[in-house]
């Protein structure tokens, strides 16, 4: 070819000339006998070798088009060489002539005719397969003049038959003349007695409407007695609600006479409530600043961010290098010191402590083993005699529930594992605020340790009595006395250098 070395471009668009000239944009019209004009033109198919048009429908045009066995069908193109529509083909088509091809054309076989016209009908598709002419077809379709067997020249019919047929007709058109006279007698009759038989006829429906008329009139007055009971229900509901309408004005009269009253009041009791809450803070500030006393917390010489309570120095989570009875110990006091903050902040502890001195444990509700089952759920918070994980799990136990209560007064710990740190910087914010530390209320622990014993308190009156914070001499020594209990729990040599400290 003369463009085998072309670019993909110019392949590409002569391709597409070449497919455009073979290409060309039809539409056909139909005609009839006896009409100029055309009875059907078809929609444009462009750019189409083989158009395909769609279904319509003729019946509008009438039965002179409908009922015709025949018909011109005038196919017209435009392409790129013509110079305009051209008229193609011209095809007069018969009927009867055309031969089923079938329901679809998937069957077809044999090749069909250049410019060949298909008709798709409501029953299938039809077309010619030759160019014969209609009139040598229908010779070949019309059967030929029937011939006797015997060869024989059949007779017409007589005289007489005929004679017969000629009354038999003046027969029928005398009855047709009498039933068209009896026909306009009959109209005439009803023409004249229109009036009346109009009558007649509307006799029936006249007592329709009436019954219709006397249904309406019965369900009317059944509208009319529901109506007026709910009319009178609806004065009821209205009369009610005027009296509780009058009643809710005189106790609105009522409330308003006493809401100056009600105001004092409250504003009263706002004070009341403030106070209570600066009470309530200071308390909590003073039993802080007691526990900061009873249990101090010192950093340890030469070594960072690493505290002693009462004496007992605790690693901040490396247990390797330490005194197992002293971490005990120091444990025990801080789980002490945590349990006495959480009753006195007001928070419940996620983790539970069982404060037993220096074998104190730690409950974990939530704890589940890797298959699902619970396991037990309370792990010591000493290192003699326990698993190691389960010691330092507890340790984390405990340090969460510092966590929780540093939240609740607005602090974010920077390091979990930094325990006495963290208590200590919690207390330190407990303690702070405005003002003198409030005295201590006779009661409590103060009660228990009076020289007559918990049991002979005078009256109710004693305990409205106050102290200077500064008398905390017994108190001191009674949590001594308790501290001691709780190393009787340790190793003999344990116990000495705990009382050396």
């Amino acid at each position: 070819m003369d463009w085998s070395g072309a670019s993909p471009q110019m392949r590409q668009q002569r391709l597409e000339d070449l497919s455009d000239s073979r290409m060309a944009d039809t539409f056909f019209s139909l005609h009839v006998d006896g009409l100029e004009e055309p009875i059907y033109i078809s929609e444009v198919v462009e750019k189409a070798t083989n158009p395909t048009f769609r279904f319509f429908d003729i019946s509008p045009s009438g039965p002179g088009v409908t009922r015709a066995d025949a018909i011109t069908v005038k196919v017209w193109a435009n392409s790129k060489q013509s110079q305009g529509w051209q008229h193609l083909i011209e095809w007069f088509v018969h009927f009867r002539a055309l031969e089923f091809v079938g329901k679809t054309l998937g069957h077809l076989k044999n090749p069909l005719p250049h410019n060949c016209i298909l008709f798709h009908m409501t029953d299938g598709i039809y077309t010619s397969f030759t160019d014969l002419p209609t009139q040598a077809k229908f010779a070949s379709i019309l059967a030929p003049p029937k011939v006797p067997a015997d060869g024989r020249i059949l007779k017409t019919s007589s005289y007489d038959a005929l004679m017969r047929l000629s009354t038999l007709d003046d027969c029928i058109q005398d009855a047709l003349t009498t039933r068209d006279r009896l026909a306009e007698d009959i109209e005439t009759v009803l023409e004249k007695h229109n009036e009346a038989m109009s009558t007649v006829e509307h006799v029936p429906e006249a007592r329709d409407r009436l019954r219709m008329v006397e249904a309406a009139v019965v369900a009317e007055r059944r509208r009319v007695e529901a109506v007026r009971k709910r009319r009178k229900e609806l004065e009821a509901a209205i009369l009610y609600r005027k009296e509780r309408m009058e009643a809710g004005r005189q106790l609105q009269q009522q409330m308003e006479e006493q809401l100056d009253k009600l105001r004092e009041d409250y504003v009263g009791r706002q004070l009341a409530v403030a106070k209570t809450e600066e009470d309530i803070a200071g308390q909590r500030r003073r039993v802080c600043e007691d526990l900061l006393r009873i249990f101090p917390m010192e950093p340890v010489t030469g070594k960072a961010l690493l505290f002693s309570i009462r004496g007992l120095a605790l690693p901040n989570g490396d247990f390797e290098d330490g005194d197992e009875a002293v971490i005990s110990a120091a444990l025990g006091h801080v789980a002490l010191v945590v349990t006495l903050l959480s009753a006195y902040l007001g928070v419940l502890l996620p983790y539970p402590i069982n404060v037993v001195g220096s074998t104190s444990t730690i409950d974990d509700p939530l704890a589940m083993n890797t298959a699902g089952q619970k396991t037990p759920s309370t792990f010591p918070l000493f290192m003699k005699g326990v698993v190691r994980f389960r010691f330092e799990y507890g340790v984390f136990l405990l340090n969460k529930d510092i966590e929780a209560l540093s939240h609740s007064l607005g602090l974010v710990p920077l390091d979990l594992r930094h325990t006495l740190p963290n208590l200590k910087y919690l207390l330190y914010v407990a303690t702070a605020g405005k003002g003198e530390l409030p005295a201590r209320k006779a009661g409590g622990v103060k009660g228990l340790l009076r020289r007559d014993g918990a049991l002979s308190r005078a009256g109710s009156f004693d305990s409205n009595a106050t102290r200077s914070s500064a008398d905390l001499t017994d108190v001191r020594g009674r949590l001594q006395e308790l501290v001691k209990k709780s190393e009787a729990c340790m190793p003999q040599p344990k116990v000495s250098k705990l009382r050396d400290v």
